[in-house]
């Protein structure tokens, strides 16, 4: 049965194109464009058209989150299975469809809200050779892989976003089992779709926004390594100080974007298991610094 392949695409509301267009470029390296609708920017990763659409609205959250499945037989089996199991979706038009610059397009919501696309065949430049924003010894992370991951809100029921993510063709579990000062214990729940350890989480607590975190990875150490120098030059708030993750086992940093959440900056990182496992601290470091940003779980 069709089950996505990767995490595709993001949209992204935003307040400050401009101050976006720096971050994404000046900081994180990314690849910026405008083409010429007036509300919006695009960011590339790799040879795709985007991987990232910023949209001037104002919102500074999750706009929406695109999975991909194979190709158009996907795409109809997964349409039979989310009628089949009464999860409520619409087909896109073709002008929804060429909006995203892909040639079939599902929207729905899970659980908690977060609206979520599926999608099949993106459009890929591969006669536009990836220009980073700045100077880079590599490039990113994607291919089948996906984009990176991204913690979300599922503040009623996250055995629900379990079982919804489940149909579409995600695996996972409870990683980490870890103490709070109040005496409760923290499991947050992580799933995966192809070889990156993991392309979704949830469970981490209430949460202001629809997203807490988007991780995205390096091809070279140098470059996480320049992104860190640049964040600590610019001052920018560092949640999470550098450290190595007991999951995914990448290094990583998490500091604030210019609406308000995080992204996680990383290398490294390992493959998914084939087996199930669980951890009760990270493996060093993610001190905490900046407060405010829902990363107050101890990780060590």
């Amino acid at each position: 049965m069709s089950a996505v392949t990767e995490l595709g695409y993001l949209g992204l509301s935003v307040s400050d194109l401009d101050a976006w267009r720096a971050y994404a470029t000046e900081v994180a390296g990314m690849e910026c464009f405008d083409e010429g609708e007036g509300d919006r920017l695009y960011l590339r990763m790799d040879l795709w058209h985007h991987r990232i659409v910023l949209h001037g609205n104002g919102n500074d959250d999750l706009a929406y989150m695109g999975w991909r499945v194979a190709g158009s037989i996907e795409f109809e089996e997964m349409q039979g299975k989310l009628h089949a199991a009464g999860v409520p979706f619409s087909v896109a038009s073709e002008a929804e469809a060429k909006e995203r610059r892909v040639l079939g397009l599902l929207k729905l919501t899970d659980p908690g809200g977060n609206p979520t696309e599926i999608f099949f065949g993106p459009q890929v430049d591969v006669h536009k050779p990836f220009h980073p924003g700045r100077p880079m010894f590599g490039g990113f992370v994607t291919g089948s892989q996906g984009l990176g991951h991204c913690i979300l809100r599922q503040d009623e029921d996250v055995s629900a976003a379990v079982r919804f993510y489940e149909l579409l063709g995600l695996r996972g579990g409870v990683e980490y089992h870890l103490e709070l000062p109040n005496g409760m214990v923290a499991k947050p729940y992580f799933m995966h779709c192809n070889d990156r350890q993991h392309s979704v989480a949830f469970g981490l607590g209430p949460m202001e926004k629809r997203i807490n975190h988007l991780m995205f990875e390096y091809t070279e150490l140098d470059d996480l390594g320049m992104a860190h120098d640049l964040v600590r030059q610019r001052k920018i708030d560092v949640a999470l100080q550098l450290g190595k993750h007991a999951n995914d086992q990448a290094l990583t940093f998490y500091c604030a974007n210019p609406s308000g959440w995080l992204w996680e900056f990383g290398w490294g990182a390992r493959v998914a298991p084939s087996q199930q496992e669980y951890y009760t601290r990270d493996i060093f470091g993610h001190g905490n610094e900046a407060a405010g940003f829902g990363m107050d779980v101890p990780l060590q």
